[in-house]
Formats: C-alpha cells, structure tokens, sequence
C-alpha cells in the first residue's frame, strides 16, 4: 500500500475530553472514522467474553500473526461487513469500561523512518481493537499492553490511538516501527488530532503522565534527531510539516479549537497549533457532535456555503461523505453505576445524520445494527443513514433546516431517554441490567430508525416538487 492510499483509506479526526473539562463529568474520547470511498459499510455488534481459549489471531490485511490470551472480557465494536482486510474493529468498550478508539493514522518524516521502519508484518490498524481491548482492565493498560506488542511485532503504520475510563483519558501515537509516546488528556482540557502527528513536548520524569517506548530518547540520541536545542518535542523529532498538511490536516485542528476557544486567534495553516487546551466553557457531548458534523460552518472555507469555489476548496473538512462511522465514546461517573458508558455512533454522512446512544453493559445489538448487508436495504441502520446523508445534500438548501430539526429533536429525545434510563437502572438488581439494557438499546435504535424513515419520506414527497422536468401549462391554452 502506498503512502497516498494509506493517507486515504484511514484520514479522520479525533477529539479527547477529560473529565473536569465535561459538562456531565464524563470522559470522551471520539472519531470519525473516513476512508478511501464513500459507501465502506459498518456494523454494531457485541463481542462475548471468552475463556480457556487456544487461538491464534492472524491478520488477512498483512499476515500479523499473535497467539490469543485465554481469556478475554467481552466488548462492543464497529467492523466492517466485508472483513477481507481485517476485522477493523475501530471502535468500542469493554465491560471493565474501559474505552478504545483506533485509529488516528499520522505520519513520521524520513529522518526517523531510516532508522527505524515500519514492519510490514506489524501491527495495523486492521487489528489493533481486537487485540488490545479484551484484555486491559484501565485506559492506561492500554496503553501498556499495546506498547508491549509493539516492542514484540512492530508497527506496520503510524497510528493514534484514544483510550478513556471512568477517570482518564490517553492518547497514544505510535510512529515508526517501534517507536511511540503516549499523554493523559489532563482532566480540565481536550486535545485534537487530524492525521499529523499532534503530541508535543515528553517529561520523561513524569510516568504518570506521560508514557513511551524503552529507548526512545537514546534512539534519538544515536541518531541525532533532535532540531530542537533545548527541548524534547516529539511532532518537532517523529512529525511532518508539509504542504498537504497545511490543508488537510492542520485547518482541521484550527476549526475545533475555534469552536471551544473562539477567543484565540490562530492561522489555519500552522504547524504549531497546540495539541492539548482548556475551553472557554464546559464541553458538553453536543459540542463534539457539532465539531465531528463540521465543515468549516461559518466561514468561507465551507463546501457547502458561500466562499468563492476556491476557498470552499482549500481545506479538508472534519464530516465527509466518506465518513463510515462517527462515533463518541462516554464513560460516566461511576455513580452511573452498570449504565456509565455510552457508546454514540453515528452512520452516513455526520452533517446530516445523528449520533444514536448505545449503553454498552448489554449482551447484544439490534438486528438493524448488527445486520448489514453488502448492498442497500432499508432495513439496515448503515443504509438508512446513507440514503438520508445523499437526499439532504441533494437539495441541501430546501432540506438542511428541515433535516437540523430533526436531528435537534433526537438529541433532545436522546438526553431524556438516557435519564429515564439512568432513573430505571438505579431500581435494579445488578444481575438484571444488562437485559434491560439491552432492551432498552433495541427500543432506541427503533425510536431513531423510525424518526429516519419519517423524514425521508417527507423530504422525497417534497422532492419531487423539485424536479427540473417540471412544465406548468397555461390553463388558457
């Protein structure tokens, strides 16, 4: 695969939340998740526990070869239905609630890739949620545990990878065939990431904060890849700061912080936009559902909007129509107790399509998630959500004011059904709400489903209005 299909199949935007930079006190961490062609279907499925297993896991993207722990804790994911090339399981909790997004693909310079390249057989991002979240009890497990594989097998690609529990979030960037760093979002701010390598400075004195791989600062040492004379930037040794970065990647970072941090001025082209801030204000889940549904509204660089086409064309924006999921993953106090996390995910173009809350501490998924077929039926969420994501944009100044109020009003649904919930739940004997969950889960992808297919037939019955092969006749004639 080469370096501009590798930039295509995997090019998405990352948003990490801590816990006392939360309007709810959750931690998040999100994703779009784009790739190389804007039909890529995904499934929602529940993956069991498993126990006194005797596997081998063996990667059909490039071979990967890793014997399988016996036991492994069940898990929520988002494959996808065609697994030639890997399960690609991206995103999901596991029933320690602990949180995994993966993957950020980011890209080293050539200076570090001489002395330390990637290894074709690796790791991949085709593997990287079945590998690690079954078996890690703690958002910083994770990262131990795929800091441990990558020192055993090695990195096929760079890759950034979220994880959060009910207390931390962290990310982690893998960038060479061994190389990698990883940061705890500090509670009071959020971070961003759109396929550049965004960490920065490492205090190798502060292991709670900070974690890397054995030998990385000797490695760069030897190597003299250090440009900075008084300082350890990690995107200044492993990162790239280039053309196609200035507007693929960088305005992406620019347009969340101008959300969250409207009074800061920044140039969208800047290499030095920081990875970690405080907001002005509480992030609320809302917030990172308008910036993953974001195209530059608001400014003369949205596709959809009224620059000149040259500016509508500068910048890769954040919500595409190749976007296979979108997807938030909360994990709540534990005061939430069985029902903490919720698992958001998003189908079809994020502009124009909701996030539907999944509680995750469930055994199964609805048939319409879980179901999905090569080809398009209604009967799947995947399709549905397409099919809406295509008529909106086809008309999209007849249909986008109908279209923002019913995503409003699913996200106003979406918060009173998760309280009713939370109310229920606190009711229960523990041994009985994962079934109730898991019901209630079914009646929330009903609710949204339906909602969906109310709305597509109003806006064909009006569409129609619209044809260009529309003759009115005067009725004298």
């Amino acid at each position: 695969m080469t370096e501009t299909e590798r930039i295509e199949l995997s090019a998405c935007t990352s948003i990490m939340v801590g816990k006392k930079a939360s309007l709810d006190g959750a931690t998040y961490i999100s994703r779009n998740e784009d790739r190389v062609v804007a039909i890529h279907p995904k499934r929602f499925c529940v993956q069991p526990a498993v126990s006194g297993r005797q596997a081998t896991y063996t990667s059909p993207y490039n071979g990967l070869t890793v014997p399988l722990p016996a036991s492994g804790y069940r898990y929520t994911a988002t494959p996808n239905v065609d697994t030639s090339a890997g399960p690609n399981e991206e995103d999901g909790f596991n029933e320690k609630n602990v949180g995994e997004s993966a993957t950020e693909s980011v890209y080293a310079n050539e200076r570090v890739l001489a002395y330390d390249p990637y290894v074709k057989n690796g790791l991949a991002e085709d593997s990287l949620t079945t590998l690690v979240l079954p078996f890690i009890d703690s958002a910083r497990d994770g990262v131990r545990y795929l800091g441990d594989l990558v020192a055993k097998y090695g990195s096929a690609e760079g890759n950034g990878i979220q994880f959060n529990d009910a207390t931390e979030v962290w990310y982690m960037e893998i960038v060479t065939g061994h190389q990698w760093v990883a940061v705890r979002i500090p509670d009071d701010c959020y971070a961003v990431a759109a396929n550049q390598i965004a960490i920065q400075d490492i205090d190798f004195n502060d292991p709670k904060n900070y974690m890397w791989a054995a030998g990385i600062q000797q490695f760069v040492t030897t190597n003299q890849l250090n440009p900075d004379a008084n300082r350890w930037n990690f995107r200044h040794i492993f990162g790239t700061d280039t053309e196609k970065d200035h507007h693929y990647n960088t305005p992406r970072v620019w347009f969340a912080q101008r959300y969250l941090n409207p009074e800061i001025q920044q140039d969208p082209e800047s290499a030095e936009l920081p990875f970690i801030r405080k907001a002005n204000r509480k992030i609320a889940v809302e917030d990172i559902q308008y910036i993953l549904k974001s195209h530059y509204n608001e400014t003369q660089y949205d596709p959809l909007g009224h620059g000149s086409e040259h500016d509508k064309k500068t910048y890769r924006a954040i919500a595409l129509s190749r976007t296979a999921n979108s997807h938030i993953l909360q994990m709540r106090a534990a005061n939430k107790g069985a029902a903490a996390g919720v698992q958001w995910l998003g189908y079809g173009v994020p502009s124009f399509c909701p996030h539907v809350p999944f509680f995750i501490n469930v055994t199964d998924t609805d048939a319409s998630y879980r179901e999905v077929t090569p080809n398009l039926t209604l009967t799947s969420a995947y399709w549905l959500y397409e099919t809406l994501a295509m008529i909106v944009e086809a008309h999209y100044a007849e249909f986008i004011q109908a279209d923002l109020d019913y995503q409003k009003e699913l996200a106003v649904w979406a918060r009173q059904k998760i309280a009713a919930v939370d109310a229920q739940v606190a009711t229960l004997p523990a041994e009985q709400v994962p079934a109730y969950l898991t019901a209630q889960n079914h009646a929330i992808a009903s609710h949204y489903n339906a909602a969906t297919k109310k709305l597509l037939a109003a806006l064909v019955m009006q569409g129609a209005e619209l044809s260009q092969l529309t003759f009115k006749m005067d009725p004298n004639l």
